[in-house]
């Protein structure tokens, strides 16, 4: 018989030798499949000259198609080691599909890179590579949905990296696109963000359209991020920036760089780096994954993740910024990060949250971030009608430390608690009062901007101003007195007692009545036409009125191809001078475009470096626009006259319109392109302040619009190269014109002199740009001893100015940046030299 002892030993030595075969079995298996697979793997070169390895490629011609599997997505491609998948995710409560890059190992797909977030692909659409375009979205009817554009090649494959990045290679394995280079809202280690390069926000977490933020490191070298305001895309002023005070003495950043250890930094041109935050990674990306993402609040995070918890779906943030949103002036002007109305309070996750204050609720009930509305009935003429003011129709909801900071219209100090309150109560434009530091009351009147809930308010009370009852707005009834009952019944026997002539008579009479009033409505609304629906505040004018005011169009201060400039003095309510610009009938359609161009442009604008429009005049056939006087007449009179004016007054005016230009273009509700930018269309006003005026030209473009395709305008000279070659016109052209009319303004003379003895001086822009290839800027400015004194800032105007007249209009900068150029905020860098080409296209 058999121990139990060497039982136990023989079936110890039996299972380890079958647990051995198995592993060497397992162990050959597993190497013949890695042998296969580095055997199918090809060696390719991304753009930025590093081998990569995957396991499949993707060459010209291969598609995929929107449609679900068992894993809930639709991958096309994932990368060698697994880490990342590219190709189709449903959205959620849609039949729609996001083309996307996602996390591969973490369950709730964490999106990375999308392309298609404006425009969802229905089920059933196809992504291809091809050679020309890239890879290539179309719908299942062919609509095209998205394409890869700014190619640098021809396409040959296509491949996804272990770092997240998708690149698309030419024959030679060289790189002509890549995800990287292409960013959405969020970046991964080993990626850059280069000057001009951004990320822009979601609308909100599940839905991928633009939405209302943007972080973008700037051409001066500072990381920024900012609101961005709807549907413009109007840029707010930053609400973060990557600056301190002792970076104002450092060089310029020049990228964004992302470590693989989750180490974030703006590297500067002297190799500084500039830290996001004090914490400086703990790990790699072989034990971590890392993800730095705009989310759709605003907030920039770095989040992380552990390779090792693949069942966990949690991401952790490490730091983020702004430190805290809901304390961030996202704007002068809008409301928050979270909606009018609403209190931002920050979580311990470092995110807003968004509530609407008790007895308010949502606009919009699917956007919890959205704006606010009163459950309640409020406002003045309300208050009025229901009878119920004061004391008696309010009550107050109680908060702490709550702050609407934008909101203000009144501060009462010194004010006790209970007078707070009832200065409130009795004012039917206050909606909320805040009393705070003993003796201060700050009264706001809705809509309530910038909400948050703010310690460092230390106690400060809230008073929410709402209605004791929700009365719904009953508007009186009108009641029928005994006297008008029997005017009624008069006038009915006299209707139906006479005899049927006398009806038709009187029935004929009352539609002729109708009609003529009909006709004479619509006359009036016809005439009011051009700025009523504007609705702007310009004054309408009649001819005889403004025949009174110039003395009979006596006093004439400058004509055009289109009409006629007179002084005169107003009266309205003081005397005040101006100028009335009688256009000329003989053309009477092309007066009545360039009239309503001007009522449309300049009729919705409003700068100091504008000419105001205070009226117009549309009488029959005359059309007259009436604008504010300028004393010291046009640009052109200072500039080409004997005696130069003061260089630093020559600079002023150079900010002043380059101003303008920027307000027309950038910051107009409709973007502006002025298309005659020359001196004669330049005031100068009593402050010596320039003012662009003439705005007959002007070329208006819609909310969406960038650029036009439209007939050549402008005055010779002036004129850029995009008008000769057919080419979308966009506001680069005014840029132009300002290069041209900034050598004006540097060297006091015209940009073309036919009369000049010295050949190579008759054309200013091809003498500049000698002079400037040569490094000779002093002859431009001869005999001017201030320009020469300031021969740093002379020689900036002149490359300032060769920037803007480069042929390309890809190479102008915006007026916007010329400004900070001007200003200092931004380098000058040494600019190209235009062609001759360009020089020489409109001169003679």
């Amino acid at each position: 018989m058999v121990s139990p002892i060497f039982a136990f030993l023989l079936c110890s030595m039996v299972l380890l030798n079958i647990f051995v075969v198995a592993q060497t079995r397992s162990s050959k298996i597993i190497d013949q499949y890695l042998l296969k697979e580095t055997i199918k793997a090809s060696w390719v070169v991304s753009s930025s000259g590093e081998i990569n390895q995957t396991t499949r490629n993707m060459t010209v011609g291969d598609s995929h198609f929107a449609e679900t599997t068992s894993s809930n997505s639709s991958t096309w491609v994932v990368s060698r080691l697994g880490h990342f998948a590219f190709g189709f995710l449903p959205l959620e409560d849609t039949n729609h599909f996001l083309l996307s890059i996602w996390y591969a190992k973490i369950p709730g797909k964490t999106v990375v890179w999308y392309a298609n977030g404006d425009t969802p692909a229905p089920k059933g659409s196809k992504v291809e590579l091809t050679g020309d375009d890239g890879l290539v979205l179309t719908a299942p009817n062919g609509e095209l949905l998205w394409k890869t554009k700014t190619l640098t090649g021809k396409v040959h494959q296509g491949f996804l990296k272990d770092n997240g990045n998708f690149v698309l290679v030419d024959e030679n394995h060289h790189g002509v696109w890549e995800t990287f280079k292409h960013p959405r809202d969020t970046l991964l280690p080993t990626q850059t963000l280069e000057k001009g390069e951004k990320l822009s926000s979601r609308f909100v977490e599940s839905n991928y359209s633009e939405g209302r933020f943007e972080m973008m490191l700037q051409m001066d070298g500072i990381l920024s991020i900012h609101a961005l305001n709807s549907p413009s895309g109007y840029a707010n002023e930053n609400y973060y920036e990557s600056r301190t005070e002792e970076s104002n003495t450092s060089s310029p950043g020049i990228r964004l760089v992302f470590e693989p250890s989750g180490y974030v930094y703006v590297l500067r041109k002297n190799s500084e780096k500039y830290n996001l935050s004090t914490w400086s990674g703990a790990s790699t990306t072989n034990e971590s994954y890392f993800r730095a993402t705009l989310n759709f609040d605003g907030v920039f995070t770095l989040y992380q993740h552990s390779q090792s918890s693949f069942g966990s779906d949690g991401w952790s943030a490490v730091w983020s910024q702004p430190d805290n949103i809901c304390l961030s002036r996202l704007a002068t002007e809008g409301s928050g990060v979270c909606g009018f109305n609403s209190v931002c309070t920050l979580g311990s996750n470092q995110r807003p949250s968004c509530q609407c204050p008790k007895w308010y609720s949502l606009v919009d009930p699917n956007d919890p971030y959205g704006s606010c509305k009163p459950d309640f009935i409020q406002g003045c003429a309300e208050d009025e009608l229901i009878g119920k003011v004061g004391v008696a129709g309010y009550d107050f909801e109680v908060l702490v430390n709550t702050d609407w900071p934008l909101s203000d219209y009144v501060l009462l100090k010194p004010f006790t608690e209970e007078q707070c309150e009832q200065s409130c109560l009795e004012d039917c434009m206050c909606a909320v009062a805040i009393y705070k530091s003993g003796s201060d009351c700050f009264k706001k009147k809705l809509p309530l901007s910038n909400g948050r809930v703010d310690v460092g308010l230390n106690g400060a009370k809230t008073f929410i101003k709402v209605r004791k009852d929700n009365s719904s707005l009953v508007v009186p009834q009108a009641k029928v007195n005994e006297n008008s009952k029997s005017s009624l019944s008069l006038v009915a026997w006299v209707l139906f007692g006479s005899s049927s002539f006398l009806n038709v008579i009187f029935i004929g009479a009352l539609c002729m009545c109708f009609f003529y009033i009909f006709q004479y409505k619509k006359k009036l609304r016809g005439i009011g036409k051009s700025a009523n629906a504007l609705e702007t505040n310009l004054r309408c004018f009649c001819y005889e009125e403004l025949e009174r005011a110039t003395n009979g169009f006596q006093k004439e201060l400058g004509r055009g191809s289109f009409g006629v400039v007179y002084e005169g003095v107003i009266n309205i309510g003081s005397e005040i001078p101006i100028a009335v610009k009688k256009l000329n009938t003989l053309l009477f359609q092309q007066v009545e475009m360039e009239f309503k161009n001007e009522l449309h442009a300049i009729g919705l604008t409003h700068h100091k470096n504008l000419v105001r429009l205070i009226g117009y005049c549309e009488a029959e056939k005359e059309r007259l626009l009436v604008y504010e006087y300028m004393s010291n007449g046009t640009l052109a009179s200072l500039i080409f006259s004997e005696v130069k004016p003061e260089w630093k007054l020559r600079l002023e005016i150079a900010s002043g319109v380059a101003r303008g230009l920027a307000y027309l273009h950038e910051e107009c509700i409709t973007q502006i392109i002025h298309c005659d930018i020359k001196p004669q269309n330049i005031l100068i006003d009593e402050y010596y302040n320039a003012r662009i005026s003439d705005f007959g030209l002007a070329k208006l473009l819609k909310m969406n619009q960038s650029r036009t395709n439209t007939a050549i305008r402008g005055t010779k000279g002036y004129v850029a190269l995009e008008w000769f070659k057919n080419m979308p016109i966009t506001a680069k052209v005014d840029v132009y014109s300002y290069g041209v009319l900034l050598l004006e303004i540097i060297c006091c003379r015209r940009n073309v002199e036919m009369d000049l003895e010295e050949e190579e001086k008759v054309i200013l822009i091809d003498w500049a740009c000698d002079c400037y290839s040569r490094g000779t800027f002093d002859p431009l400015v001869e005999d001017d001893k201030e320009a020469f004194d300031d021969k740093k800032n002379m020689m900036k105007l002149v490359m300032i100015s060769i920037w803007c007249i480069q042929e390309d209009p890809i190479l102008r900068p915006t007026m916007r940046k010329v400004t900070q150029m001007l200003e200092g905020v931004v380098e000058v860098e040494p600019p190209p030299f235009p062609s001759q080409f360009s020089r020489h296209s409109q001169n003679p």
